[in-house]
Protein backbone atom coordinates (compact mmCIF):
# COMPACT_ATOMS: atom_id res chain seq x y z
CA UNK A 1 0.00 0.00 0.00
CA UNK A 2 1.34 3.31 -1.45
CA UNK A 3 0.07 6.01 0.81
CA UNK A 4 0.37 9.75 -0.12
CA UNK A 5 1.48 12.52 2.15
CA UNK A 6 2.63 16.14 1.91
CA UNK A 7 6.18 16.11 0.19
CA UNK A 8 7.27 18.88 2.78
CA UNK A 9 7.26 16.35 5.56
CA UNK A 10 10.29 14.84 6.61
CA UNK A 11 10.45 11.96 8.11
CA UNK A 12 13.82 11.33 10.51
CA UNK A 13 13.61 7.67 11.91
CA UNK A 14 14.85 7.27 15.64
CA UNK A 15 14.50 3.14 17.24
CA UNK A 16 12.68 4.88 19.52
CA UNK A 17 10.99 8.39 20.30
CA UNK A 18 12.23 8.45 24.07
CA UNK A 19 15.43 9.43 21.79
CA UNK A 20 14.02 12.82 20.90
CA UNK A 21 15.69 15.25 22.77
CA UNK A 22 14.00 18.80 23.66
CA UNK A 23 17.10 20.63 21.86
CA UNK A 24 16.10 18.39 18.81
CA UNK A 25 13.02 20.04 18.47
CA UNK A 26 13.71 23.52 19.06
CA UNK A 27 16.76 23.18 16.95
CA UNK A 28 14.46 22.38 14.11
CA UNK A 29 12.55 25.33 14.72
CA UNK A 30 15.82 27.37 15.40
CA UNK A 31 16.62 26.34 11.07
CA UNK A 32 13.74 26.83 9.85
CA UNK A 33 11.17 24.63 10.12
CA UNK A 34 7.20 25.54 10.52
CA UNK A 35 6.42 23.07 12.49
CA UNK A 36 7.73 19.69 13.70
CA UNK A 37 5.35 16.58 15.32
CA UNK A 38 6.91 13.08 16.55
CA UNK A 39 4.57 10.03 15.97
CA UNK A 40 5.89 6.86 18.60
CA UNK A 41 4.09 3.51 19.62
CA UNK A 42 0.62 3.49 21.05
CA UNK A 43 0.92 4.46 25.19
CA UNK A 44 1.78 1.47 27.24
CA UNK A 45 3.53 -0.31 23.67
CA UNK A 46 6.65 0.94 23.99
CA UNK A 47 9.31 -1.90 23.69
CA UNK A 48 11.72 -0.18 25.49
CA UNK A 49 9.19 0.73 28.48
CA UNK A 50 8.53 4.36 28.56
CA UNK A 51 10.26 6.54 25.57
CA UNK A 52 7.41 7.50 24.11
CA UNK A 53 6.12 9.15 27.78
CA UNK A 54 9.33 10.46 27.78
CA UNK A 55 9.17 12.04 24.56
CA UNK A 56 5.92 13.63 25.37
CA UNK A 57 7.15 14.82 27.81
CA UNK A 58 9.79 16.95 26.14
CA UNK A 59 7.39 17.38 23.62
CA UNK A 60 5.32 19.27 26.47
CA UNK A 61 8.44 21.21 27.02
CA UNK A 62 9.12 22.57 23.69
CA UNK A 63 5.18 23.82 23.79
CA UNK A 64 6.00 25.70 26.86
CA UNK A 65 9.14 27.62 25.20
CA UNK A 66 7.72 28.23 21.82
CA UNK A 67 4.61 29.72 23.55
CA UNK A 68 7.41 31.83 25.56
CA UNK A 69 9.35 32.98 22.94
CA UNK A 70 6.40 33.88 20.54
CA UNK A 71 6.75 31.12 18.02
CA UNK A 72 3.60 29.33 19.11
CA UNK A 73 3.57 25.56 20.64
CA UNK A 74 0.83 24.74 18.81
CA UNK A 75 3.67 24.10 15.85
CA UNK A 76 5.02 21.11 17.84
CA UNK A 77 2.81 17.67 18.51
CA UNK A 78 3.02 14.45 19.53
CA UNK A 79 1.19 11.71 18.22
CA UNK A 80 0.74 8.20 19.20
CA UNK A 81 0.12 5.33 16.56
CA UNK A 82 0.57 1.54 16.07
CA UNK A 83 3.13 0.69 13.00
CA UNK A 84 0.24 -0.89 11.55
CA UNK A 85 -1.51 2.30 11.25
CA UNK A 86 -0.20 3.88 8.04
CA UNK A 87 -3.22 5.58 6.89
CA UNK A 88 -3.42 7.17 10.08
CA UNK A 89 -0.11 8.42 9.92
CA UNK A 90 -1.27 9.71 6.45
CA UNK A 91 -3.82 11.35 8.02
CA UNK A 92 -1.67 13.22 10.42
CA UNK A 93 0.84 14.36 8.16
CA UNK A 94 -2.39 16.30 6.19
CA UNK A 95 -3.42 17.63 9.93
CA UNK A 96 -0.28 19.29 10.48
CA UNK A 97 0.34 20.71 7.46
CA UNK A 98 -3.11 22.52 7.54
CA UNK A 99 -2.14 23.02 10.90
CA UNK A 100 0.64 24.94 10.30
CA UNK A 101 -0.49 26.13 6.96
CA UNK A 102 -3.03 28.24 8.16
CA UNK A 103 -0.19 29.74 11.46
CA UNK A 104 1.96 30.62 8.86
CA UNK A 105 5.49 30.69 8.48
CA UNK A 106 7.96 30.01 11.52
CA UNK A 107 8.55 33.37 12.82
CA UNK A 108 12.07 32.67 13.61
CA UNK A 109 12.56 32.12 9.90
CA UNK A 110 10.44 35.83 8.96
CA UNK A 111 13.28 37.56 11.12
CA UNK A 112 15.89 35.66 9.82
CA UNK A 113 15.23 36.95 6.27
CA UNK A 114 15.18 40.34 7.81
CA UNK A 115 18.12 40.20 9.28
CA UNK A 116 19.67 39.13 6.38
CA UNK A 117 18.06 41.59 4.27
Amino acid sequence: MRLQYPSSIRIISLPCTGKVDLIHLLKAFEKGADGVYVAGCLEGACQYTSGNIRARKRVEQAKEILDKIGVGGARVEMYNLSSSEAPRFAEIAEEMTERIRALGPNPVKIAGKRMAA
